[in-house]
């Protein structure tokens, strides 16, 4: 089995992430933490690098990689956001990257991946196997970066954990608890490893859209569970089939449990967060915020970090789920 990633490749991952992204601030709501009855601090990745946390990860791996590896150019699939880790990344390092995005990704994110110089390759998400699009460039010598279940990946990931963590203690809090959007498991499993290092009291959660909830199901039966085909949500950023092997093993080791919000509730975290926080947050990345709702995690005076992974969404969109709140 691939050895699970620790807390030394985190510290690794910042260093080599050190003044090429952004530390993102822990910022709060009077609002928020009134109605919540505790002390909510939010951590923005929306204000990262291409709008979200996955040029961590991205990074790293390509960080990870021969000069040799590097010159064969990657490939990677995404709805979005990890192609613009992906894109961002291999621009940084001059190389050629080919992405695999659904047909049905928002146009924002497919055209910043091709304003960054990768080339996008659609195909259909219900349909056709990610893996079989992208294997001909695998074949051809192209590396495959993984949008999660990836020990490189998940350590730079893990990186939003060490901030956080430092973060807190200048403020002078200790954490209860530390809530995460979770897709694939990358970010949720990557944090938790870091949090847990400094702090194992302090529970993690895992948040995933309704019907997308393969993570939640998961460690409800103690072995990895697929979502069962036919439904939608406006969370894109989220809609992976299964979580991975390596994510899935270190979350069932460190989450306290996993939340499931419906698309109704992640349009109403988002229209808070704008409301009280001042940001622009896509569906996916609000849904931990949307779990505060949920009446499933302890808040009544509690010091809680919830993540807001991501804001890559365009204004037609954003307008249209607003004013279906």
């Amino acid at each position: 089995m691939t050895t699970l990633p620790g807390i030394s490749d985190i510290q690794a991952a910042a260093a080599r992430l050190s003044g090429l992204t952004v530390e993102t601030p822990l910022i709060e709501s009077p609002e928020l933490n009134e109605r919540y009855g505790g002390r909510i601090l939010f951590k923005p990745e929306t204000l990262q690098r291409t709008g979200s946390f996955k040029i961590r990860g991205a990074y790293n791996k390509l960080s990870s990689l021969t000069e040799e590896e590097r010159g064969r150019g990657v490939v990677a699939f995404s709805s979005g956001n990890h192609a613009q880790g992906v894109a961002a990344s291999a621009a940084m390092f001059g190389v050629k990257a080919v992405i695999a995005m659904p047909a049905d990704a928002p146009a924002l994110k497919v055209g910043n991946v091709r304003k960054m110089g990768a080339e996008v390759v659609p195909f259909d998400r219900y349909r056709d196997d990610r893996m079989t699009i992208v294997r001909p460039y695998v074949e051809k010598g192209m590396v495959l970066v993984p949008p999660f279940d990836d020990p490189a990946i998940i350590a730079g990931q893990g990186t939003i954990g060490l901030e956080l963590m430092k973060q807190a203690k200048t403020l002078g809090v200790s954490l209860d608890a530390v809530v995460i959007p979770c897709g694939g498991g990358g970010l949720s499993s990557g944090i938790s490893v870091a949090v847990k290092d400094a702090s194992p009291r302090t529970a993690v959660w895992a948040v995933e859209p309704e019907h997308f909830d393969d993570t939640r199901r998961s460690l409800a039966k103690g072995e990895r569970v697929s979502n069962q085909p036919g439904h939608t949500s406006i969370c894109d950023a989220l809609l992976t089939a299964e979580p991975g092997a390596i994510t899935f093993e270190i979350n069932r080791r460190n989450l306290a449990g996993a939340i499931a919000v419906s698309d109704k509730a992640a349009a109403q975290a988002m229209r808070d967060a704008m409301a009280y926080l001042k940001l622009v947050v896509e569906p996916g990345g609000c849904v931990a915020l949307a779990a505060l709702s949920s009446g499933e995690i302890d808040l009544a005076g509690k010091c809680v970090v919830v993540v807001l992974s991501g804001g890559n969404v365009d204004f037609a969109t954003y307008a249209e789920i607003m004013a279906a709140v």
